[in-house]
């Protein structure tokens, strides 16, 4: 990494404590994204700090437990037992950190506006300790504009210069959970800082923990970027969602095509229906880009539509149940025993937020349903703000239901069985594709 001049010694001694991974690192947010990126800085010799609010997260993380899928045990307490990782409520220590990456959340309001809340709590945080050569690199998704508009006048109160006393830079999350193929170190970093100093520092932090950093010029466009990822698959979700609902309708069975279409070899990427989005990303990241573009007396239609239409998805599969308990067993939904299978919002993982399994289980129990569910990775979860516990999925507990709603597709799940033992299956992720149905029973999507 080369510097121009004129710039502050701060930078390049900065620098030099990077290459020798020297600095001192600190994560704000010990979630998702915050722990599997604590865990690869101290994995490469980086002392780390982790800071959050919660007390239980920081004592599990300080006993070496992990509550992370993707963060094995045996990594995280052989890290905490060298001392390289620790973590702490206590943000006073962000006066010993060289380096701060925020990882907190970036939900929204009651009426779909920006919650930055989180951000801005943590960013007072620093400035209270924000000192000669200390990196800021903001992850938390957000709209473009946030780190120049927000973060930068905020740290800049503190009468130190940005580029030359402190460096500031946007570099989004870009974590799957749950996805063995890629990992925190194998996806590809993009990085934007407010000045090209800021981006440079910013690129040679994460090129110690990444294989690959691509710079952008400015911190809006890897604000834009972010947003670009996931916009894109939420269009194309409730582009193939829209189709499923088509297809019902014209009695063509919408993942026999989506197969077949799949096998061009260009031009066509398959994406698949199901009773939602979930997540904290693409049920929420158009909702930042549309209230941004309202600043600029721009409407994103065609976002907010796809919007819209991902958004009624729990809705017609909670209607499509109705309608099948009334056809098939001549009954109202109403007092129906319905179990669900899977309540995170994807397989393999134990994220519920957003999810729309949860959604479907809260309008069912609206109608009258008595509902169960049945989650490998999620022992109890809120519906309606009342507590369920997943039930154990034996025999009985299949049979005794009035249908069985396959919500989400984690493979442990032995779903020729399911279908062997239940009289009803309603199959909202195709999970039983391959399973033989000789009596009739699954109705899929």
């Amino acid at each position: 990494m080369s510097i121009d001049h004129p710039v502050a010694a701060t930078a390049h001694a900065l620098a030099a404590r990077i290459r020798a991974h020297d600095a001192t690192v600190g994560i704000i947010g010990l979630g998702y994204v915050g722990l599997p990126l604590a865990v690869e800085f101290a994995r490469v010799g980086f002392p780390v700090v982790g800071f959050d609010v919660n007390r239980i997260r920081v004592n599990d993380v300080n006993e070496g437990r992990s509550y992370i899928g993707d963060v094995s045990e045996e990594t995280l307490k052989a890290l905490v037992d060298e001392r390289v990782l620790r973590a702490t409520t206590e943000f006073e220590a962000l006066r010993d950190i060289d380096a701060v990456i925020i990882c907190v959340q970036t939900p929204f309001t009651a009426t779909k506006e920006p919650d930055l809340r989180f951000v801005v709590s943590s960013l007072h945080e620093i400035r209270r300790r924000l000192h000669p050569g200390q990196l800021v690199v903001l992850q938390s998704t957000t709209y473009p504009g946030t780190t120049d508009e927000v973060a930068l006048p905020l740290l800049a109160s503190s009468g130190l210069s940005t580029g030359v006393d402190f460096f500031l830079a946007f570099s989004p999350e870009r974590v799957d959970p749950g996805n063995i193929r890629y990992s925190t170190r194998d996806i590809p970093k993009v990085v934007g800082g407010t000045t090209p100093t800021c981006t440079r520092l910013a690129q040679l932090l994460f090129e110690q923990v990444v294989t690959r950093v691509y710079p952008v010029s400015s911190t809006r466009v890897a604000e834009m970027t972010k947003l670009l990822e996931n916009v894109f698959r939420s269009v194309n979700i409730a582009l193939v969602n829209e189709l499923a609902l088509l297809c019902e309708r014209m009695r063509i069975d919408v993942w026999e095509a989506i197969d077949a279409a799949a096998t061009k070899p260009f031009g066509f990427m398959p994406f698949h229906p199901g009773p939602g989005v979930g997540g904290h990303c693409i049920p929420v990241d158009p909702y930042y880009l549309s209230w941004k573009a309202r600043a600029y007396d721009f409407n994103t239609k065609l976002i907010a539509l796809a919007t819209e239409i991902n958004e009624q998805m729990p809705h017609h599969v909670a209607d499509r149940v109705t309608e099948a308990v009334n056809a098939r067993l001549k009954r109202s939904i109403e007092g129906a025993r319905i179990l669900a299978l899977g309540v995170a919002y994807k397989g393999e993982i134990a994220d519920v937020r957003e999810s729309p399994a949860v959604k479907v289980l809260s309008l069912l129990r609206r109608r009258g349903a008595a509902i169960a569910y049945h989650d490998p990775y999620v022992p109890r979860v809120l519906v309606d703000e009342q507590e369920c516990a997943s039930v154990p999925l034996t025999p009985d507990a299949m049979a005794g239901a009035d249908c069985v709603v396959i919500l989400t597709d984690h493979a442990g799940i032995d779903f020729a069985r399911v279908v062997e033992h239940a009289s009803f299956v309603f199959d909202t992720r195709n999970a039983t594709r391959v399973v033989a149905d000789p009596h009739g029973k699954i109705l899929r999507l």
